[in-house]
């Protein structure tokens, strides 16, 4: 695997999709009136934010210096762990939503142990920078899961 050419296209494409998903809001004022839908919104923000970040420090960082991509890592992942947390303690009804925002607080969790203790991934073959992709592609595959049940309306929070 190409680290470098893999993190930046990784990273790209999640500024894409944050730039999507602004376009998505801008069409729906009305989802920023409502406490709930604002905190959904801005959790989905965040699901591509925070991975697209880290894909930036990572092709700083690289192979040649992994303090740089690993500290960032760690930061980033707490971040996104509370806030999901957050987010999770205020889900109400909806399976799926809670499933999927305690999936993604548990790859947040192993995205910042992985950081902190990066030897545990050449117990599953991988280097750390590799393992750590495998885990962001993961997380953005459950953001995108969450943009589909809420533009769908059955994740939305005033269903």
């Amino acid at each position: 695997m190409d680290v470098r050419t893999f993190y930046a296209l990784f990273s790209a494409t999640c500024f894409t999709l944050v730039g999507l998903w602004w376009n998505v809001v801008q069409n729906h004022a009305d989802w920023m009136r409502n406490p709930a839908l604002r905190r959904l919104v801005g959790g989905i923000y965040l699901s591509f934010l925070l991975p697209a970040l880290m894909g930036l420090f990572a092709q700083v960082g690289g192979t040649q210096q992994p303090q740089i991509w690993r500290a960032a890592f760690i930061a980033l992942a707490v971040v996104g762990c509370a806030c999901t947390l957050r987010l999770l303690a205020r889900t109400r009804g909806d399976r799926f939503v809670t499933w999927q925002q305690a999936g993604a607080a548990l790859l947040y969790a192993l995205i910042a142990v992985v950081g902190a203790f990066p030897e545990l991934a050449g117990h599953v073959g991988l280097r750390p920078i590799q393992a750590e992709a495998l885990i962001l592609i993961g997380l953005i595959v459950l953001g995108h899961a969450l943009v589909w049940r809420f533009m769908a309306g059955e994740g939305r929070a005033d269903d």
